[in-house]
């Protein structure tokens, strides 16, 4: 009988099929009449002509790719000054920019912690902060979701270096971490916060300046945070941000920032343009803000149970995931586009519609949605 190694991802396969837990890949074309409540483009400005044309100058400058490492010929005038703004935008004294927000989380999380290390970790975390736990090889207590006690009797019982980790807005349903009480606990044990605001960076706080800046820990002693420029600021990557010693240590043991290709320059140039169209049209973010909460308040009046949103993230439960998906397909059929999260992607096992709100978003397309979601809907909606 002839050796077949990889006999066992059919086996998987059709487990994940009966399941109904299959993903498949779906190209999208340039132009779409889909209305979209899937991507995570918080202030619209993906597309934005301004944002384009900033990503299309710094190609033509500085060319297609960085070339190598950040280290080698990776880092460009571009690259310092999108991390000076950054900084200094969100209140941090350094920033630290990455290939992506995974990236910074890997970083930050194995950088900032070691062997003798504890990590206390909330249990709705986004994968790339499980993954940075793993790769650390610090103990690791994952702890209830929002439980700012749990995390004081894990680190109670460690004594030595310690550092806590949560989402700022948590990515499957949108409610937010309770920040100021989590930062009392580590100063209360001697340890670092670390705050992934991918959700927040935008939304949150005076002009979007994040979650950290809304809770008044932008910059504090022991705290560090991690984004994306992939969402709010519709470009792609990732920063941390710190204070300059915590930077300059990142700068030199980072794997996944020594050892990455640096962030093209096109998404640099577009990440700093969208930085720069927010600090003069802070009104975005509270209109994102303000969609998130009309799409919530009206598609729970009519019957459908929803996570009240802290930030741009509303989360609609469905009976399964296979009513999930259905639910999914019949709204894109429709002419809407809303994202699907279910096992594993959900750590409680609970499917759901996950909407994300956009500031562009007119009155009229809200409408739109909420009609749409509600015909669609799986079981009778009251």
């Amino acid at each position: 009988m002839s050796y077949a190694p990889f006999d066992w991802i059919d086996d998987e396969a059709r487990s994940r099929a009966q399941a109904g837990l299959v993903r498949t890949l779906r190209p999208r074309p340039a132009e779409t009449e889909l209305l979209d409540l899937a991507s995570n483009d918080y202030l619209g400005l993906s597309r934005d002509p301004e944002i384009t044309a900033a990503a299309a100058e710094a190609a033509r400058t500085w060319g297609a790719g960085a070339t190598g490492s950040r280290l080698v010929t990776g880092s460009t005038a571009l690259h310092a000054e999108l991390e000076r703004e950054l900084a200094r935008f969100c209140g941090f004294e350094a920033a630290l920019v990455f290939s992506s927000g995974y990236a910074a989380n890997l970083a930050a999380l194995t950088a900032l912690t070691g062997r003798d290390s504890l990590i206390v970790s909330d249990a709705g975390n986004h994968a790339s902060i499980v993954d940075g736990c793993r790769l650390s090889r610090a103990a690791t207590a994952v702890v209830p979701h929002a439980d700012p006690e749990a995390v004081r009797k894990a680190l109670g019982a460690h004594g030595g270096r310690a550092l806590a980790v949560t989402d700022s807005v948590f990515s499957v349903d949108g409610d937010a971490a309770p920040l100021a009480d989590l930062a009392e606990v580590c100063r209360d044990a001697g340890a670092a916060l670390l705050v992934d605001d991918a959700h927040g960076l935008g939304v949150l706080g005076d002009g979007g300046r994040g979650a950290l800046a809304a809770a008044g820990l932008a910059g504090g002693e022991g705290v560090v945070a991690t984004l994306t420029l992939s969402k709010s600021l519709g470009s792609q990557g990732g920063a941390v941000l710190g204070s300059a010693r915590v930077i300059r240590h990142l700068v030199n043991t980072a794997r996944t920032f020594i050892f990455d290709t640096g962030l093209a320059p096109a998404a640099a140039g577009a990440a700093l343009g969208a930085l720069r169209l927010l600090r003069r049209e802070p009104e975005r973010a509270a209109r994102a803000g303000a969609v998130a909460t009309e799409l919530y308040t009206r598609l729970t009046a009519a019957g459908l149970t929803a996570v009240r949103p802290d930030a741009a993230v509303v989360s609609v439960r469905a009976p399964s995931a296979e009513s999930a998906v259905r639910w999914a397909a019949d709204c894109r059929r429709a002419g809407l586009a809303v994202g699907c999260f279910r096992p594993p992607s959900v750590p409680d096992g609970i499917s759901r519609l996950r909407l994300t709100a956009r500031a562009d978003l007119t009155r009229v397309q809200v409408t739109t949605a909420v009609e749409t979601i509600l015909a669609q809907a799986p079981l009778p909606v009251s």
